[in-house]
Order: structure tokens, then C-alpha cells, then sequence
């Protein structure tokens, strides 16, 4: 074969009229008369190529013949624009080398149930959608970083094992540590609040772990979060943060990756809307409207997802619920000195039935207030001697959030369920592959 440029196919316009190599996969192929047709994907998107009898190399027909659905294969061809082709552009092949051959590819191009995709999640991962959802992920992820690093924030890494509970002692995974009792982080955030004692703005991201015996279409096991903490900040300091964050995610995706949502169908026109500022409603306030959407809703109760998607229906725009009652929210969190029976706390909800993408509030800077919360969770103080030296040495009023990437990226993509936001999801009896 004679050489040519090894091009990727995202960069195919760069190249019309030369002839390239294109390293991939068959991801599909066809024939009509004496035209074959075939689908190569590299990763960075589809391309046609195009065999004719009679023209084409008969080494590149029997090359035709033999390859399946995923073999890995190099082409080579003429660069052409096509506008009916997908991308865009086509090749008129004259070569074609066989890596692999693969074996009977166990996804047809039929309906498959969920159960079976999710068995063969390392090969459904190659499907065109998925392919869509996890370029969103990494677009979300980069721009997520650089919101925070274009702040001035610095990134300070959090230890994914724990001595003790963050989020409360239910839902947690315990493991070994050279025998001593050890668990899978819930969250970074207290290990953010030192750490923002010393840098002023810090920000982590990382896999978090949560022990819950959950089946619902907002819950994984092992998800990713980034949770941002900030020293002097208040209540409204942490929702304005919030609010330019989410934008700023919603508004870059749309950006730098419209293709792809738009082969999801995401209604795009929806994700236009999603500019500040968001309304903020007090808890009170959210329980009234509750009270006649959901006769069943108890005041002072933790919003359940049915309660959370019918206060969605009534924006079309994220928005704030804030100052949820102190004995549903963490120990760490400042009572209102309004009303110490409300906590300095905001969760944000996205629209469509979504609910919960953000959770954060105001910290707890005094220490005997957070010694006596210890004490009403049932938490030791051993445990979290070090989290109280950060109120003894030079305490300030600081608070923060964490955002849930597998969540928000369900919201921006319009997905029904979060199972299709991460590569490999963990979930209650799915441990594989």
C-alpha cells in the first residue's frame, strides 16, 4: 500500500482533495450494485468510504468482503466532500489493510434491552450515542476545572480513604487499613475546608462513594464530584458561585458541543434558557407549593425525587431551594441566626424533573456549636479532632458546594437515567464488567 497521511477523521476538512490513511474500526458497511460502502470510526467521529467494482483494487473488494462489524482496519483513500455523507465528507478508498477480524459482534444494529447493554457495557460504549454522552462528560469535566482555575481557585486533592463519615454513617463503605477501620470518601469537602484556611479558594475533584441501597434513575455508587470551598464566604457568596458555575457548564456545552447534543436530541432551545440569575426559594416557601402539588409532604422532611421533580415543573431554569430545616442537614452545616431551627444551606435543582444537581450551604466555623452537633449526630470526637483544630486556629465564616457530574450531565444531555453518564457505572447489584 502506498504510504499516505495518517489523518484523524475530525480533521478530514483539512484534507479534501488529499489522499490519507484513517486508522479505526468497521463500524458498519453496505453494498448497492457494484458500489460497497463502509463506515470507519477512529474515536474522533464517522466517515464513509466508498469501493467501486471495476475501479477499485480487487485486493481492497476481497479486503471488503472479509472484514465485520468492529474489525480493526487502515484505509486509504481520496479525501472528497459529500454533504449527504455522515461528517460531511467521504473517501474514495483504493486501499484497505485488515488488523483484526472480529468475531460476531453480540450488538446487533437491533433494539437491545437494558440489562443486556449493560452486561456489554465496554462494547456499547463504541455505539454513536454513547460515544455523544461521553464527549459531553469530558467537555463538562474540562470546563469544570477551568471555571474554577480561571478563579483563582487551586486545586488541592482529597484522600479517597476516610477515618470517619462525612455525610452520615449509613452509607458507607468500610475497608481495611492495616487493621484499622477505614472508609471510601463521601466527600472531599472537609478536607477542602483546611485547606481553604490555607489557600483561600481551593476546589476538588474526584470519585466519591455513597452505601446506598438506592434503585432510582438519580442514584449511582461510585459518581464524581467537584466541590469547591471558599474562605469568608456566606450563604448567598456559595449560590452565586453556584449559579456562574452552572452556567457556565450549560453555556459551554452548547458551545463545544452542540453535534452531540444535538444527536441526542436534546431540546437545545431549553438549554438557551439557562442563564443567571436563578430564582431562590426559601424552604418555606418551597413546602407551601408543595403542600398543594403533594397532599402526602410533611414539613420539615428532606425533599424525596417526586417532591423535587413537581417543583421542577413550575421553572424552566435551575433554581435554589435554601435554608432547609438544621435536623435534615449535615452536622457541619451553620444554623440561620434568623432561626437556628433552619441551616445555612442551598441544594440547586435543575428542570425537567431532574432535582438535585448541588448541595452546599454555609459551614459551621464555632467549635462548641460544632461539638454539640457531633454530639446530636453520634459522632465521635476522636475522629474529627483535626476538623476541629480548624476552628481553633484562626476560624473564619466559609462555605461551599459539591456538583455532581454523572447528575448534571443526565440534565444537560436529557437522559432518563444517570447509568449512561459515566463509562463503567457502579449501581445497587452491578459491580460488572
Amino acid at each position: 500500500m502506498n504510504s499516505a497521511l495518517h489523518v484523524y477523521i475530525e480533521d478530514l476538512y483539512n484534507h479534501e482533495g488529499e489522499r490519507v490513511t484513517i486508522k479505526g474500526w468497521l463500524y458498519s458497511k453496505r453494498s448497492s450494485g457494484k458500489i460497497a460502502f463502509l463506515i470507519v470510526r477512529d474515536g474522533t467521529g464517522l466517515v464513509q468510504g466508498v469501493l467501486i467494482k471495476g475501479q477499485t483494487d480487487d485486493t481492497a473488494l476481497g479486503a471488503y468482503d472479509k472484514v465485520t462489524q468492529e474489525s480493526s482496519l487502515i484505509v486509504t483513500g481520496t479525501v472528497r466532500k459529500e454533504p449527504r455523507s455522515v461528517g460531511g465528507y467521504e473517501l474514495s478508498i483504493d486501499g484497505i489493510e485488515i488488523v483484526r477480524v472480529a468475531e460476531p459482534y453480540p450488538i446487533a444494529p437491533k433494539e437491545h434491552g437494558t440489562a443486556f447493554l449493560m452486561d456489554q457495557r465496554h462494547l456499547w460504549l463504541r455505539s454513536s450515542r454513547q460515544h455523544a454522552i461521553m464527549r459531553v462528560r469530558a467537555e463538562l469535566i474540562r470546563q469544570a476545572r477551568a471555571f474554577f482555575d480561571d478563579r483563582g481557585f487551586t486545586l488541592i486533592d482529597a484522600p479517597i480513604f476516610t477515618p470517619s463519615a462525612c455525610e452520615g454513617t449509613t452509607t458507607l463503605f468500610e475497608t481495611d487499613y492495616f487493621g484499622e477501620k477505614a472508609y471510601l470518601t463521601q466527600s472531599g469537602q472537609l478536607y477542602e475546608e483546611a485547606a481553604c484556611m490555607a489557600f483561600g479558594k481551593v476546589y476538588c475533584f474526584g470519585p466519591t462513594f455513597r452505601a446506598e441501597r438506592s434503585k432510582t434513575r438519580r442514584h449511582l455508587i461510585e459518581f464524581w464530584m467537584i466541590e469547591p470551598e471558599v474562605a469568608y464566604a456566606t450563604l448567598d457568596d456559595v449560590m452565586n458561585l453556584a449559579e456562574a458555575f452552572v452556567e457556565h457548564l450549560v453555556q459551554s456545552a452548547l458551545a463545544n458541543r452542540r453535534k452531540e447534543l444535538e444527536l441526542l436530541e436534546r431540546d437545545i432551545a431549553k438549554l438557551e434558557k439557562i442563564k443567571a440569575p436563578f430564582p431562590r426559594l426559601s424552604y418555606d416557601e418551597a413546602a407551601e407549593r408543595l403542600k398543594t402539588l403533594s397532599p402526602e409532604f410533611k414539613y420539615g422532611s428532606d425533599f424525596g425525587g417526586t417532591d423535587e421533580s413537581l417543583l421542577t415543573e413550575q421553572f424552566d431554569k435551575p433554581f435554589f431551594v435554601h435554608r432547609f430545616p438544621a435536623t435534615i442537614k449535615a452536622f457541619y452545616m451553620k444554623p440561620d441566626p434568623q432561626n437556628p431551627k433552619l441551616s445555612l444551606s442551598a441544594d440547586l435543582l435543575a428542570p425537567e424533573g431532574y432535582g438535585e444537581i448541588i448541595g452546599g450551604g454555609q459551614r459551621e466555623d464555632q467549635l462548641d456549636p460544632l461539638l454539640k452537633q457531633l454530639e446530636t449526630h453520634g459522632l465521635k470526637r476522636a475522629d474529627f479532632e483535626w476538623y476541629l483544630d480548624l476552628r481553633r486556629f484562626g476560624s473564619v465564616p466559609h462555605g461551599g458546594f459539591g456538583l455532581g457530574i454523572e447528575r448534571a450531565l443526565a440534565w444537560i444531555c436529557g437522559l432518563p437515567h444517570v447509568r449512561e453518564t459515566i463509562p463503567f457505572p457502579r449501581m445497587l447489584y452491578r459491580l460488572r464488567p
